[in-house]
């Protein structure tokens, strides 16, 4: 009896099968973990009995959880979405608001002489520092 009688193409279907549904099983509950833990709404007592729920009785436990909180489950990746987006613009205005071209930096440079903040030594120094980087 050769390999391929042993292990026919039904059986390897089977098999693929039952891996990815164990691996979307995993990454079921990965997701309604790390949402009972982010969830702003629940206290900690609450929290606390849906992860008991959730181990005692694992696929009871993640079919309720999805029906009792899946609207806020929605919700709460919708607002770290904005909040992550939020996030990401203002590092980039940052960003780039840091970056000024040397005629900006002169000109302030001038400003400050002109109000006596600053020496004419002073001056060129800091002007030269601006153009030569």
């Amino acid at each position: 009896m050769t390999l391929a009688e042993d292990f026919g193409s039904g059986q390897a279907f089977l098999s693929i099968l039952w891996f990815f549904l164990f691996f979307i099983w995993i990454w079921l509950l990965i997701v309604v973990f790390g949402d009972i833990f982010r969830s702003r709404d629940m206290g900690g007592w609450a929290k606390g009995l849906w992860v008991i729920f959730v181990i005692v009785l694992p696929y009871f436990g993640v079919f309720v959880y999805l029906i009792a909180r899946g609207r806020k489950m929605g919700e709460h990746a919708a607002e770290a979405a904005k909040e992550q987006e939020a996030a990401q613009r203002a590092y980039i205005q940052n960003v780039a608001g840091t970056a000024s071209s040397p005629a900006d930096e002169i000109a302030r440079l001038a400003d400050l002489k002109n109000q006596g903040a600053i020496s004419d030594a002073e001056f060129e120094r800091l002007k030269a520092k601006v153009v030569s980087s």
